[in-house]
């Protein structure tokens, strides 16, 4: 894959005038990704068409994928503010929901101080949040026929910050990671008994939501949270670091106890299907207020390196399937057939998790086009769908395509690139998109994701997440001026 040599050389996707632009552009960029330049509506649609996931049939191939909103209460329950973006997933006609958003499994496990949790005092509350998404369904839709319903659990790990401080849970020293977050040479790694009790709170949890009426529960490896992080602990020493077998010691106790205790709750993953080093501004490119281009942290004296998943350890700016190959064959050991995949973490190679032209107001410029991340996340699914048909995978990245979104997929679904197309960040801003695709009515393009990044910037600097610049809820509220101010240069 080619890219430009400089950011003003970047396709710039509102600026296209029609599909065969858009072809034309990823052709100069030498890219993989597949493109219709008609787009199907109604029965004909590859988009309408039913899937069947271990024993659920999902009514269509749209996805909402899990979007946190740094606005529940400070004792782990929904806010107004989640309510409302709940039930706009469910008007979204979109037939699977993945997770909603991140639920910790317990307190120290939050990655900010407004995030859910799910245990005995919020279960209610997170019933009546499911039961509104499902109702917002039904009168958008008519029938909530092949709706699907998950909840993530998670654990933040490294990047737990339940109060108001961060308060890491690391399973292993990181020498760059570390060095971010000012960790001192004697901090705690967590113990196996601390895994062990964790991995308890995973089960009560998936109870929990299983009592609730959730469908499934996603056992959330992505993103360089607890999960993620077990897949590339290398260096930990004892029963959940090394080789493979114990690097995915955690999954295979958490689903282990999860039927034991739930025996008829579905399981999926979401998964971080590769991963690179961690990546900084440039400082040549930088200047007060503004990071410079991104590039990669000093990797020459760390190879092999032995701290990513999915990652080539010669050379740790080149994915590497071959762990996430067997990653996704122990799943299909495991009976888990639902995965989402995804790639990389927003705390330290954001250009490779979610593809935008403008990054958080604290982030880096994007080191290339952002058309090269997507193609990069779309080849991963590509290639693992190829080697695992058996399972159901739904890929990310599209935002980013913006008013191409139902041209690439309609080709990526009908080509079997994947199986189910996962929405994100434009679902803040327009979450009638995969209503509008499949009904045949033109898109709302005033209301169509630029990748503008202020739902990454609002919660980087304790505000909740929302399209602020698109959305009138966040546009026209009091939380609009004080993101103005945090972005405000001095």
């Amino acid at each position: 894959m080619s890219k430009p040599s400089t950011m003003s050389d970047y396709v710039k996707l509102a600026s296209l005038k029609s599909v065969d632009e858009f072809l034309a552009a990823i052709q100069q960029l030498n890219l993989h990704i597949p493109c219709d330049r008609q787009v199907l509506v109604g029965d004909a649609s590859p988009l309408a068409q039913p899937i069947t996931a271990d024993g659920f049939t999902i009514g269509n191939r749209f996805a909402v994928q899990p979007m946190e909103g740094w606005d529940g209460t400070r004792d782990g329950r929904p806010s107004e503010m989640t309510f409302r973006r709940w039930r706009r997933f469910g008007s979204s006609g979109a037939k699977l929901i993945w997770g909603g958003e991140a639920i910790a499994v317990q307190h120290d496990g939050r990655a900010n101080p407004n995030q859910l949790v799910l245990n005995e005092h919020t279960r209610d509350d997170l019933a009546r949040l499911r039961d509104a998404l499902v109702e917002e369904h039904r009168k958008a839709c008519g029938s909530t026929d092949g709706l699907v319903i998950g909840l993530q659990l998670t654990h933040s790990g490294r990047y737990s910050r339940p109060d108001d401080k961060p308060a890491p849970r690391i399973l292993y020293r990181h020498p760059i990671l570390d060095r971010r977050l000012n960790l001192p040479d004697d901090y705690p790694s967590l113990t196996d008994g601390d895994v062990r009790h964790i991995i308890d709170s995973f089960i009560r949890a998936a109870k929990l939501a299983w009592q609730i009426g959730f469908d499934f529960v996603d056992i959330k490896h992505c993103h360089g949270y607890l999960g993620h992080e077990f897949l590339s602990a290398h260096t930990r020493e004892g029963d959940y670091g090394g080789s493979f077998g114990n690097r995915t010691r955690f999954l295979r106790e958490v689903v282990q106890g999860i039927r034991a205790e739930t025996p008829h709750l579905r399981i999926g993953v979401r998964l971080s299907a590769f991963d690179m080093v961690p990546f900084r501004p440039d400082p040549a490119t930088s200047r007060p207020g503004k990071p410079g281009i991104g590039m990669p942290e000093p990797f020459e004296h760390l190879l092999p390196y032995q701290w990513g998943f999915g990652v080539n350890p010669q050379n740790p700016t080149e994915p590497d399937l071959t762990e996430p190959a067997a990653f996704l064959a122990l799943l299909r050991e495991l009976d888990i057939r639902l995965v989402n995949l995804t790639a990389g973490s927003p705390y330290y190679n954001p250009h490779i998790q979610r593809p935008a032209l403008y990054p958080p107001s604290d982030g880096y410029q994007p080191p290339e086009d952002p058309l090269v991340g997507v193609a990069r996340q779309m080849w991963a699914v590509r290639t693992l769908k190829q080697q695992f048909p058996d399972m159901v995978i739904v890929g990310t990245a599209y935002t980013y395509l913006q008013d191409y979104i139902p041209y690439v997929a309609q080709a990526a679904v009908r080509e079997g690139w994947t199986d189910l197309v996962g929405l994100g960040r434009i679902m803040l801003a327009y979450p009638e998109l995969p209503r509008d695709i499949l009904e045949g009515r033109p898109l709302q393009t005033k209301r169509i994701c630029r990748t503008f990044s202020d739902c990454t910037t609002a919660p980087r600097n304790g505000l909740p997440s929302g399209c602020y610049p698109l959305d009138d809820f966040y546009r026209n509220s009091p939380l609009a001026e004080q993101l103005k101010r945090v972005k405000r240069p001095g």
